[in-house]
């Protein structure tokens, strides 16, 4: 089950990699930019278009949602590799805008756990998806 899939993440990754790395060359800076996050938007994409269209089967969205849940460890392994020596000695700019991205990450914890509890409590009362829905 969980090869089914990989082809088209691969293929997104590949493409979202590459347009990466078009971007980071077009505003002058010699890294990829973004090509992680552009590749996923082609893999969510790329998969609705195609269970739209009754083009995917279960097995290969099963697989595609194994690899989706493994996106976020692959994009923590992937920012390890940065250079964050380089951006501490670059300034506190980095610092600053590192810590403030965590602060308001946690700040936004509970207003997300709110949301998603409501939704949780629609689905348990019988009101959400399901055989009897």
């Amino acid at each position: 089950m969980l090869i089914y899939g990989v082809t088209l993440l691969s293929i997104s990754y590949f493409v979202g990699i590459y347009l990466g790395d078009v971007i980071g060359k077009l505003i002058g800076v010699n890294s990829n930019v973004g090509g992680v996050g552009i590749a996923m938007i082609i893999l969510i994409v790329g998969v609705n278009y195609l269970i739209k269209r009754n083009k995917l089967s279960v097995k290969s969205q099963e697989g595609i949602a194994f690899w989706s849940g493994m996106y976020i460890p692959i994009v923590v392994a992937m920012t390890a590799q940065q250079n964050v020596l380089a951006a501490i000695k670059g300034g506190p700019t980095a610092i600053t805008a590192g810590i403030l991205a965590t602060l308001i990450s946690f700040a936004l914890i509970p207003s997300v756990s709110k949301l998603g509890s409501k939704k949780s409590g629609n689905l348990s009362k019988g009101k959400g998806v399901g055989k009897n829905a």
